[in-house]
C-alpha cells in the first residue's frame, strides 16, 4: 500500500506543475543605449592591462556636442552608468601616475579641447555623483575629425610605449595617450 501512495504522491506533484500556469522571468527590451566592453591587450593572448565599460548612446539625427552634450559641463561619456576604467597596472594618464585599480571616466567636452578625468568615486549613475574631490587625475586632449560613427565608442590603438584612447562619436574624435608602466 506504501507504493502506493508515494507514487499517488509523485503523479500528483507532477499534475500539479503540469496545470499550473508557469511563466518564465519577463525580461525588459534592449536598452537603448546597450552598454559595451573593451579591452587593451599588449598582443592577443596577454591579459588585459586596460578595461574600459561604458555605455554607447546613438546619434539619431540629432546634433550631439554642444547641444544634446552641451559644452563646459561635465559629462559621463557615454550614458546611462558613468563610464569605468580599469587599470591592471600602474599608468600615467597625462601627466599623471595612476595605481591600477578602477575608476570612473569624466569629460567635460569643448569645440577645440577636452577635459577628461579620472574620478575614484565609482558605481555611479550619470553625473549626479560627480565630486572635485575625487578626481585622480585630469589631462586635455585635443577635437579631431574623422568618418561618422553612429554609436559613440572607445578604442585602443597601441603605440609601443603607450597606448591612446580613443573617444569617438558622430565625426569627432578624442584621443589621449595612456603610458604602461610594467
Amino acid at each position: 500500500m506504501k507504493k502506493i501512495y508515494i507514487n499517488l504522491g509523485i503523479a500528483c506533484v507532477f499534475a500539479y506543475f503540469l496545470s499550473t500556469d508557469m511563466t518564465a522571468q519577463e525580461f525588459r527590451e534592449l536598452d537603448s543605449s546597450p552598454h559595451d566592453i573593451v579591452y587593451f591587450r599588449t598582443n592577443k593572448i596577454s591579459p588585459p592591462q586596460i578595461k574600459v565599460l561604458y555605455g554607447r548612446p546613438k546619434k539619431n539625427g540629432r546634433e550631439i556636442f554642444g547641444n544634446v552634450i552641451p559644452f563646459g559641463k561635465i559629462w559621463r561619456v557615454g550614458a546611462n552608468e558613468a563610464t569605468e576604467v580599469i587599470f591592471y597596472n600602474d599608468v600615467v594618464f597625462g601627466q599623471t601616475e595612476v595605481k591600477a585599480g578602477t575608476y570612473v571616466l569624466y569629460a567635460i567636452p569643448n569645440q577645440n579641447e577636452w577635459t577628461l578625468i579620472l574620478s575614484s568615486n565609482t558605481d555611479v549613475w550619470g553625473t549626479y555623483e560627480y565630486e572635485e574631490k575625487y578626481d585622480v587625475a585630469r589631462t586635455n586632449a585635443k577635437v579631431s575629425k574623422a568618418e561618422f560613427l553612429e554609436a559613440f565608442s572607445i578604442g585602443f590603438k597601441d603605440k609601443g610605449k603607450h597606448v591612446n584612447m580613443v573617444l569617438a562619436w558622430d565625426t569627432t574624435r578624442i584621443t589621449t595617450p595612456i603610458k604602461l608602466i610594467l
